[in-house]
């Protein structure tokens, strides 16, 4: 048994605590924010993040960051705009051989880095594991078999991880292409969001079929020109976790998508359903496009639905419109 610290009270977090704690290991949950800890304390239960799913007594809550940092494996669970501020913040109590597992995903704003680009340069003596794939949190609180990857520069830290984090509930597969990885974690969330709006547009089972295998594509082909392996997109960083954000309501991003569809404009949809991570992706992803002159014409329509007031009917039309292209070819920018 190990000795685990997850740094953020977020849904997927707790999940990941009260799957963690049900096996047998040690889990401190740490907090920014006092009155998120007193709540649950109080409550028994996240009621906003992760309601209905009781969190043992056995769990540590904290917000005292030295305490959290006395732990063998690091968790980090905040959202992706926080991911620098909080790796920076725990730089001072860290010993080199603790392991940070990294949860998050998405692209940083200003730089485009992937999110374990971003820990490398805050934490560089600390080894770095990438756990993603398609794990709705309060699937995996309940126990429902689900299965990920994770992924390391250094892959005996991965295969570490898959030991010691492996159930008969939480199946783990190893993959050593990290910026594949991490890429279809990220992007799949801007093709949720689409599908969402395709649901709220009213539009059919043909329409999100269409969107979530040429979404994909542009997925891969955007990886593949930054060093992804191609096969990646289809496992489970890349198909298995966009068919998982892309068809259920427990996706935050397809929410949103949806009140999007119906006419709610998309900063008061996100204000609505909460942390939206293929909001901001759906930027950064278009601005990494643009720099590496990769043609990516879903990303860019949603982009401007998000960022430009573009009617989601527009957009529409504008894909539909496309000149006549052969299924298989590779489209660069011009």
């Amino acid at each position: 048994m190990a000795k685990f610290t997850i740094l953020g009270m977020g849904g997927f977090g707790l999940a990941l605590a009260v799957m963690l704690n049900n096996f047998g290991h040690e889990v401190i949950v740490w907090s920014a924010f006092k009155q998120e800890i007193d709540d649950i304390r109080r409550d028994g239960e996240n009621k906003i993040k992760l309601p209905g799913i009781k969190i043992s007594d056995e769990i540590t809550l904290t917000d005292d960051l030295s305490i959290a940092c006395n732990t063998e494996i690091i968790i980090l669970g905040v959202p992706t705009k926080f991911v620098r501020s909080v790796a920076k913040q725990i730089s001072d109590y860290l010993s080199k051989d603790i392991i940070i597992v990294n949860t998050s995903k998405g692209l940083e704003e200003d730089s485009l880095k992937r999110m374990s680009e971003v820990i490398e340069e805050e934490l560089p003596e600390n080894p770095i594991v990438v756990l993603t794939g398609p794990s709705h949190a309060e699937e995996v609180a309940l126990g429902i078999p689900t299965t990920v990857v994770v992924t390391s520069k250094n892959m005996q830290y991965a295969d570490y991880i898959q030991s010691i984090m492996s159930n008969n509930t939480f199946r783990i597969y190893i993959n050593d292409d990290v910026i594949g990885c991490e890429l279809g974690g990220s992007f799949k969330n801007i093709i949720a969001l689409c599908a969402g709006i395709c649901d709220g547009m009213g539009l059919g089972d043909n329409t999100k079929a269409a969107l979530m295998t040429r979404g994909i594509t542009e997925i891969a082909r955007l990886g593949v020109a930054l060093g992804a392996k191609d096969e990646t997109f289809a496992g489970l960083t890349g198909i298995g976790d966009l068919i998982v954000t892309c068809t259920s309501m427990h996706s935050r991003n397809r929410r949103a998508g949806i009140l999007i569809g119906q006419g709610v404009s998309p900063i008061e949809a996100v204000e609505r359903v909460g942390t939206v991570e293929g909001y901001m992706c759906t930027k950064t992803a278009y601005a990494l496009a643009q720099k590496v002159g990769i043609d990516m014409p879903i990303v860019e329509q949603c982009n401007n639905v998000l960022f430009n007031s573009l009617n989601v009917k527009s957009a529409l039309s504008n894909l539909m419109g496309r000149p006549k292209r052969h299924e298989t070819e590779n489209i660069w920018v011009d």
